[in-house]
């Protein structure tokens, strides 16, 4: 009888331990700071799923059967830590369960070198032996040492008992800290919840989410006004001046009150929302390039740093010779995809991977491809790579082009080589006559020659240029980074060349955001380890606006000669639609965008998926619930804080609701 009970309290143990060593693995080998305050929710929820699993291997009366689920519980358990840790190794990122589902098959399976390379060249075979030597252990020791016992209902009614009181534990801690409480319930999100509570965790929060939302609601709060350098709280969200009364707002007559009689309560609760916000005025800058051509790329991996009057003269020429965005960026959220939903659709992508294949219904009406289609622009996409990676050839065909979507395989490897990464130079080369007199044309590109790895070796572009960098004081990893770029540099130089040559360059708009930052430069991915990366910034990479700082190109040959125009308030991707709506002077609603058009008087604000957030006062960190004012002179009025976390809480639930409803399509489907 003492030996049976032994027996079941080692395989009880079996299952918490191991998930216990597992998160602990993962952790060191991600996130890192193991042995910090939030490891006892950690060991906590631990506890309680290793109690779920030996509930399952105990439940059937043959000890085969029980052994043989216990092997596959354990073995998913090291699968799953597994396939994440490799993801993180590639993309500096978790990846929650939309964006396994919405694309990491793609990019597993296209990026098969890079991750052979994580595996035998990063230790990463090593960690791939940690994560499967439990479910091993059990096979080899199990009949000898660990026989699997027969269900017994004391022991399970026990175990059941445990795990409700450890889950209870972990709930306790988690509701009683106030930085843990918000990344729970209020902010949650899914990288914050797996570096603070696990994976497992991150895991079933997620599912939660996305099974049990419970709809869209906003908060009530105090919003802010920002008036020069001072600021107070005032009753909207935006700056309350005093404009010419020349300026109107940018705003569309839309009859809320009749949608709300058959819209659906997802769709009345965003009606509400966006008529309690105030409209930001037209200005100035309004219509300014009315009627211009617009040339949007979205370019892989690109950075600040990249620009540089010597190497790349173009990149240094359309970034200063512009309009100047000082303090911009591109907040990481999923990947590439993710990055190119921010420019597009100005949006957040709060399903994370499937958020842009989700808008392949939608009505997208306020893309600049939708946009510029009412007004009768010639509209196309374009990329280099694949036209079926990330199912682009569904959602490139809905952005509101007029001519569609081309990628290499229905059209694009005409003109560029099937190389690893390829050519942005012989994309932009090869596509430009087929639309030039095709005016107004409205383009756009999702460029790929940026793409890690960059080595000679593993990089068609880095091993074209690496006669141009090979003599710069840099690591060879950020030499190929920087010679990976320079195919931009010379697609942007023939573009400029080729519309400078048939008159064009006065009537046509070129802007160019990255997708997200080099992530590809480090094997590691934890802030404060960052060595490349922060080789390249010039400063050691420690929070995630440092990491993902970046520069807005938004340039026309018109400005060349005219007075800079400098924009030096914290400014981010999802201020790209809204302030080329205003410069392009299209109906728009400036209530139905996430961003601000950042020369009208709503407020800066550059936020990201861990509810971060920047304004023109300061920096909120919420891993730390600590707001840093901009400099000792700064008056913070009271209340600033929690009214700005209220609105950006709302941000993030207007993303979802948009994305969830078709939202537009309620507001401009007739």
């Amino acid at each position: 009888m003492e030996r049976k009970k032994q027996t079941h309290l080692m395989f009880v143990l079996l299952f918490m331990g191991t998930i216990l060593y597992c998160e602990v693995v993962f952790r060191i080998f991600t996130a890192g700071g193991l042995f910090s305050v939030s490891f006892f929710p950690l060991l906590f929820f631990s506890i309680a799923y290793g109690g779920i699993g030996y509930l399952l291997s105990s439940l059937h009366k043959s000890r085969r059967v029980n052994r043989s689920i216990a092997a596959v519980f354990l073995f998913l358990i090291g699968l799953i830590y597994l396939v994440e840790f490799l993801i993180y190794k590639q993309f500096k990122q978790f990846y929650d369960l939309n964006t396994l589902t919405g694309g990491a098959g793609d990019a597993l399976s296209s990026y098969s070198a890079e991750i052979l390379n994580l595996i035998f060249q990063q230790g990463g075979i090593f960690v791939m032996f940690l994560f499967v030597l439990p479910v091993l252990l059990y096979l080899l020791l199990s009949q000898e040492w660990l026989p699997t016992p027969q269900g017994n209902r004391v022991t399970r009614a026990a175990t059941a008992v445990s795990s409700v009181v450890a889950y209870g534990i972990a709930l306790g801690i988690i509701f009683s800290n106030g930085i843990f409480k918000p990344i729970y319930d209020s902010q949650y999100n899914f990288q914050s919840a797996v570096a603070n509570f696990g994976l497992l965790t991150g895991m079933r929060l997620d599912l939660k989410h996305q099974l049990f939302g419970g709809g869209i609601t906003f908060e009530v709060h105090d919003a802010i006004v920002t008036s020069g350098e001072g600021s107070s709280v005032g009753s909207s969200e935006t700056e309350q001046e005093t404009d010419p009364p020349s300026y109107g707002y940018n705003q569309e007559e839309i009859d809320f009150q009749g949608i709300n009689q058959t819209a659906p309560p997802q769709v009345q609760v965003l009606n509400d929302y966006v008529q309690s916000l105030t409209p930001t005025r037209q200005n100035q800058y309004t219509g300014m390039f009315r009627g211009k051509n617009l040339i949007m790329i979205t370019a892989e991996a690109f950075t600040a740093e990249v620009i540089d009057p010597e190497l790349t003269p173009t990149l240094y020429r359309l970034a200063t010779k512009g309009i100047n965005f000082t303090d911009y960026y591109q907040p990481a959220s999923a990947g590439t995809t993710g990055g190119e939903y921010q420019n597009l659709f100005g949006m957040f992508p709060t399903d994370g991977g499937m958020s842009f294949k989700n808008t392949a219904g939608h009505l997208n009406y306020y893309t600049m491809g939708s946009q510029l289609d009412r007004l009768g622009y010639y509209g196309k996409a374009y990329h280099n790579n694949s036209y079926t990676y990330y199912d682009r050839n569904i959602t490139h065909n809905n952005l509101g082009y007029s001519d569609g979507f081309m990628g290499y395989g229905n059209g694009m490897e005409q003109y560029v080589q099937n190389l690893w990464p390829q050519s942005d130079y012989e994309m932009i080369k090869g596509t430009l006559p087929t639309y030039i007199d095709k005016q107004p044309f409205n383009i756009y590109y999702m460029s790929v020659s940026g793409h890690n790895s960059y080595s000679p070796g593993g990089n068609a572009m880095t091993s074209r240029h690496w006669d141009r960098v090979k003599n710069l004081p840099y690591s060879d990893a950020v030499k190929g980074y920087l010679a990976a770029n320079l195919d931009l540099e010379d697609a942007l130089t023939y573009l400029v060349d080729q519309l400078e040559a048939h008159g064009l360059a006065d009537d046509t708009v070129i802007c160019i955001s990255a997708d997200h930052f080099p992530y590809g430069l480090d094997s590691g991915g934890t802030l404060g380890s960052l060595p490349n990366l922060s080789e390249l910034y010039g400063f050691s990479v420690n929070d995630y606006f440092q990491r993902d700082h970046s520069r807005l190109i938004l340039w026309s040959g018109c400005l060349e000669d005219e007075a800079p125009i400098v924009v030096d308030s914290p400014t981010s991707s999802l201020d790209i639609l809204p302030t080329l709506s205003n410069l392009f002077g299209t109906p728009f609603d400036s209530r139905l965008m996430v961003g601000r058009d950042v020369f009208s008087d709503g407020m800066a604000l550059v936020f990201n998926a861990n509810y971060d957030w920047k304004t023109d006062l300061g920096t909120y960190y919420a891993a730390t619930n600590r707001f840093v004012p901009r400099d000792e002179n700064t008056t913070i009025p009271e209340g600033y804080v929690e009214a700005v976390k209220a609105m950006v809480r709302n941000k993030m639930q207007y993303c979802q609701g948009v994305l969830d409803t078709d939202y537009f399509r309620y507001l401009f489907g007739h």
